[in-house]
């Protein structure tokens, strides 16, 4: 048996297993190695269901063996941000509020992801109900970016991004409010998408907020990203919000999108946001012209180009977010599901202040600023302001689009930073946020792909497409990566 089955590409896995090149079997017991023999660095899982990965590799191979139909993502590991619910499995969002919180059904996610017959390994580790951006406010500790284990991996899904750059798993699913897929993912070197929203279903999807988040893959090339896409994509009656697809509108619809990859660059109008250009650290520019040269000389139109309402997008975002977290998070009151405590002889008003006590500092935070801005006095103040903001930048996106394919800047204005650096400066930790929250504001998808490192750590570009144009993105996407050609693991 191959020793280096754990190295291959979600593509490489799924072909193999139907090829019959190595059994399921043999894939799923070199990652759960990987996973026993590193994870102690990362941190990176915080359940890992060994019994049930180990079981379902031997159904996939018995059918490939008998002859019968598997799915297109039949065998290949994956790992489950722990706010998406995964029936039988702990699903606790890194919270004591859901200490021990076993969900009785699949988010939709799951559900087509084990149609497609992939292989769910565990769940994985992320800022406490998804608000953070290093990961490292969780209740299981911090996950560790696998390039070097003294700098942060990114949030909010830093399980989700660490696990595959540390190939635990080839493929996983996190969500992204205001950059939580594109950020780890370019902190830890690997791809990571935020689809347009509504693409993909949000039923089951533990909420932060609801009119910003949205669920994502990260895989370590475009092409395992399109995969992902192609089985998760698409309407969902448990979700009014889901629409369909260009592709299921066509006559030929037949519920599942055929996501693919071209890399004909002729034709495609790329705009550069200097702001975000000009506003990243210089390591970080660097690479990111780098990149555009290297597109430009490969026949590929960029030309600079203006955001005029980027100055609004930051404070836009967080009292969006904030009122909407105060609003979802009321519901917690450790009555119905939550960690072990009486609530006998309490009045339930004490009960309930005394158990939200048990919420981390920055989702206390969060909630109270969220309350504050809806506020008898204050919500035309702030969060009506923010709504309008809101709108204004949806115009402006709108515009660029009339005049560009796809629009690129940095996906982090800086480089990943060590431990506790920003951790006690709020205001700091949210300003790293400034280059993603505006695909999150006005709705559209946006991708992050590894584009250089400096001082040996990575540099993500993000590549930003209109609504419902993943299709673009990914030909994009797939274009910049042929170029740069950054295809190398971190030594771990």
């Amino acid at each position: 048996m191959p020793n280096h089955l754990y190295r291959l590409t979600a593509d490489q896995v799924a072909s193999g297993i139907k090829n019959r090149d190595f059994s399921a079997q043999e894939y799923i017991s070199q990652i759960l190695d990987r996973i026993e023999k590193i994870d102690f660095k990362i941190n990176a899982f915080v359940a890992v269901d060994k019994n049930g990965a180990a079981e379902k590799a031997r159904s996939i191979d018995k059918r490939i063996r008998d002859g019968e139909r598997t799915g297109g993502l039949a065998g290949v590991a994956f790992g489950i941000k722990d706010n998406i619910c995964t029936k039988g499995l702990k699903t606790t969002c890194a919270s004591k509020m859901l200490e021990g919180y076993v969900p009785p059904y699949d988010a939709t996610v799951i559900k087509k992801l084990k149609e497609n017959d992939a292989i769910i390994v565990g769940k994985l580790n992320l800022d406490e109900f998804a608000m953070g951006s290093t990961t490292e406010f969780s209740k299981y500790g911090p996950t560790r970016n696998p390039w070097n284990i003294n700098y942060v991996a990114g949030g909010s899904s830093g399980g989700s991004a660490a696990s595959v750059a540390a190939l635990e798993c080839a493929l996983s699913l996190g969500s992204d409010t205001g950059g939580s897929v594109r950020c780890p993912a370019s902190f830890c070197s690997v791809v990571g998408l935020k689809p347009t929203y509504g693409c993909v279903s949000r039923s089951g999807l533990i909420s932060y907020s609801n009119s910003l988040e949205q669920i994502g893959p990260i895989g370590r090339t475009v092409s395992d990203v399109v995969m992902i896409m192609n089985a998760i994509a698409g309407t969902d009656e448990n979700d009014p919000t889901t629409k369909a697809t260009a592709i299921e509108t066509t006559p030929t619809f037949d519920r599942i999108p055929k996501y693919s990859l071209h890399q004909n660059n002729r034709n495609i109008r790329v705009g550069l946001v200097k702001e975000l250009v000009e506003g990243a650290d210089p390591a970080v520019s660097k690479c990111i012209y780098s990149a555009v040269d290297l597109f430009s000389r490969s026949d590929g139109k960029c030309e600079d180009t203006s955001m005029k309402s980027i100055e609004y997008a930051l404070a836009s975002y967080y009292t969006i977010a904030m009122a909407e977290a105060s609003s979802n998070l009321a519901r917690y009151d450790n009555i119905r599901y939550g960690f072990d405590s009486n609530p006998e002889e309490y009045e339930w008003n004490t009960y309930f202040a005394k158990v939200r006590n048990n919420f981390g500092e920055e989702v206390k935070r969060r909630i109270i600023i969220g309350s504050y801005v809806l506020s008898a006095g204050y919500y035309g103040k702030y969060y009506l302001k923010a709504q309008k903001a809101r709108e204004m930048i949806k115009q402006e996106i709108k515009s660029l689009f009339e005049k560009y394919d796809v629009l690129i800047a940095p996906t982090m204005p800086i480089l990943p930073f060590k431990f506790g650096e920003k951790i006690d400066d709020p205001l700091k930790m949210y300003q790293i946020d400034i280059d993603t929250v505006v695909a999150n504001l006005a709705g559209i998808p946006a991708i992050s792909i590894p584009v250089g490192f400096s001082d040996c750590l990575p540099v993500g570009l993000q590549i930003m497409a209109n609504e419902m144009e993943e299709q673009t993105l990914f030909d994009v996407a797939s274009s910049f990566e042929r170029l740069v050609d950054i295809h190398k693991s971190p030594e771990i």
